[in-house]
């Protein structure tokens, strides 16, 4: 059986030209968490999303997240055991250390229940892409996340946080990560 791929955003609102939004219709079954809107920064709340929409998926589910997606799902994982065909955790954020202005501070995300962030072993294979100039995260705290989680570090390069204002719009090292948890998707059309 084919795995849905339920996709889940970081913290920003839609994105027209993001790489989960076009890559979602390239995936035969896909879900995603609903945005809670970039004002709600409760991380129960998103958590809670995600599971809701985890439980109204019928079959394999593989997991692929962004940003602050990755870090909501490893809360998820810690507070809730399900089971997981696989995840794509891309460019996750450093919660821990000051982001950028115009970013949420460090104490408005451990009032929010971001931090601290859960390190223990995910239960269920993971891989993190990292980037090698993401202004969110140093690639080796990136990289020290996906060892924590227990994940395949793969370095995706000089790439940003993988956003469109990093130039991204299409991933097409997604869909090649995808694959190796089974799930098939179409060529893209602005190719």
């Amino acid at each position: 059986m084919t795995p849905t791929v339920l996709f889940v955003p970081g913290l920003r609102d839609h994105v027209a030209d993001h790489w989960q939004t076009l890559l979602e219709p390239r995936v035969e079954k896909s879900a995603s968490v609903p945005r809670l809107g970039k004002e709600n920064l409760s991380c129960d709340a998103w958590v809670e999303a995600l599971d809701h929409t985890f439980l109204s998926i019928l079959g394999p589910v593989v997991v692929v997240a962004h940003s602050a997606g990755c870090i909501m799902v490893a809360h998820w994982a810690q507070r809730f055991r399900r089971h997981v065909a696989g995840a794509l955790l891309a460019a996750p954020p450093d919660f821990e250390s000051p982001l950028p202005e115009g970013y949420p501070t460090i104490r408005t995300l451990a009032e929010n229940g971001w931090a601290p962030v859960p390190r223990m072993p995910l239960p269920f294979a993971s891989i993190v892409a990292v980037s090698a100039n993401d202004p969110l995260a140093s690639l080796a705290r990136g990289v020290e996340l996906a060892c924590d989680w227990g994940s395949q570090v793969v370095n995706a390069g000089a790439v940003g946080h993988l956003n469109p204002a990093s130039g991204f719009g299409e991933w097409p090292m997604a869909a090649t990560l995808l694959e190796t948890f089974g799930v098939p998707v179409r060529e893209s059309e602005l190719a």
